[in-house]
């Protein structure tokens, strides 16, 4: 019958991702709505689209009285007419009346028309938010369209998502045209259309990649146990393998890194460091700080922080550019780091000969004039060195050595 108007329509559904069954709902709430405009009210209407001919049927039940007793022409029906139909009608029958839409006026098409495409943009956008809140946590593609100072919006299927400036990483210059990924992170219903954010700074950005390119992680034989970053620079991340079999760090970086070579590439370059995890909390900030190694930890549980021996030659690569390395360290562990230089921690824990009370006044001058300033180097010199000092004999060697011997056992 109407076959230009219902491939049209099947087009439109195609398009705007809309169901049959929800579209013949919209159709037929317009109508509706229209009879009532028209009649004052709609409850004895059915309106029918059929889309296969691409048509709409509206139907009118009556109930047949008295030619002089019709008071309401949109409910009843005087037996004169209802017998030009069928000649056995009887009073008090119910009448089926087909009625042309057609005759409603120009005013009232326009209005069903609107209405009608009101209906279908709020169905639309009910759909795209429906669909993008389903995707929250996925990584997307899409071709950038707008860039600008607050925000990058984005092209994905005929949908606008919008990376905000604080959600980019810092250092990667977007261009229109082109093609880029991130994640969605959230989406929020607005007057307009569903607002969908989208990211590359957000952790879950780096845990999704690895989940895409590292099949252990993915399939949940290695997980990932956290993920501290500083977007665009570097980023720390602890995994820990579920199968002895499977070294964690080697399924993460893959065979001659072919893995993890593409996560830094899709990073921009950003650092990544793989962490064997351990609940150990000592040996997990081992391999937090590798290659750098701690010649000592000190922990200060009130201050929930770790004071970190590090040799002096390896104190710049501990910090990090601008202090990122420590810093990323600290959040992965879960405790502040502390780093001091091998030398200036000895040399600040050393203990002075005028501090040791347990010396007499003229032993210490006897020693500081033989060169010594400290109880380590003491120690370190032994009783037979100190018995070759002036004034000291074998007895007060062993007393010295015993009284500094009592410190450092303490």
């Amino acid at each position: 019958m109407n076959h230009e108007i219902a491939d049209a329509i099947s087009q439109l559904l195609r398009e705007r991702h809309i169901e049959k069954q929800a579209f013949q709902d919209l159709i037929e709430s317009v109508f509706l709505s229209i009879l009532k405009k028209k009649f004052g009210a709609a409850d004895n209407f059915d309106v029918i689209f059929n889309l296969e001919k691409g048509d709409i049927e509206i139907y009118c039940e009556k109930q047949i009285v008295a030619d002089d007793a019709v008071e309401d022409a949109a409910i009843q029906v005087g037996i004169s007419d209802a017998r030009k139909v069928d000649a056995e009608f009887e009073i008090g029958d119910d009448f089926v009346e087909i009625v042309d839409y057609h005759k409603f006026g120009r005013r009232l098409i326009t209005a069903a028309k609107q209405n009608l495409a009101q209906k279908i943009k709020e169905v639309e956008k009910e759909n795209v938010y429906r669909e993008f809140t389903d995707r929250v946590g996925e990584i997307i593609m899409g071709d950038i369209h707008q860039v600008n100072r607050q925000e990058i919006r984005i092209n994905v299927d005929r949908t606008e998502v919008i990376l905000p400036r604080e959600e980019a990483i810092y250092n990667e210059r977007y261009r229109r045209g082109d093609t880029l990924r991130a994640i969605i992170k959230s989406v929020t219903k607005t007057p307009k259309e569903p607002q969908i954010i989208v990211s590359r700074a957000d952790n879950s950005f780096v845990r999704r990649l690895f989940e895409l390119e590292v099949p252990e992680i993915f399939d949940g034989i290695v997980e990932i146990r956290k993920i501290v970053r500083e977007p665009g620079d570097r980023t720390k991340i602890a995994v820990e393998s579920n199968d002895k079999r499977i070294d964690p760090v080697g399924a993460c970086v893959g065979l001659k890194g072919v893995r993890i070579q593409a996560i830094v590439r899709e990073l921009n370059n950003e650092k990544v460091d793989i962490v064997p995890y351990a609940t150990d909390r000592s040996l997990l900030i081992h391999r937090a700080l590798a290659p750098v190694t701690p010649l000592e930890l000190i922990a200060d549980e009130e201050n929930n922080r770790v004071i970190a021996v590090i040799p002096d030659d390896q104190m710049s690569m501990a910090i990090g550019r601008k202090g990122q390395n420590i810093r990323l360290a600290s959040a992965l562990v879960g405790v502040t780091i502390e780093p001091i230089k091998e030398s200036e921690f000895y040399e600040e824990v050393e203990l002075k000969l005028e501090d040791i009370e347990a010396l007499t006044p003229s032993v210490k001058e006897k020693l500081k004039e033989a060169g010594y300033t400290n109880a380590e180097q003491v120690l370190d010199a032994g009783k037979e060195k100190l018995i070759e000092i002036p004034g000291i004999g074998e007895v007060t060697a062993q007393k010295i050595i015993e009284a500094l011997g009592v410190y450092y056992e303490e």
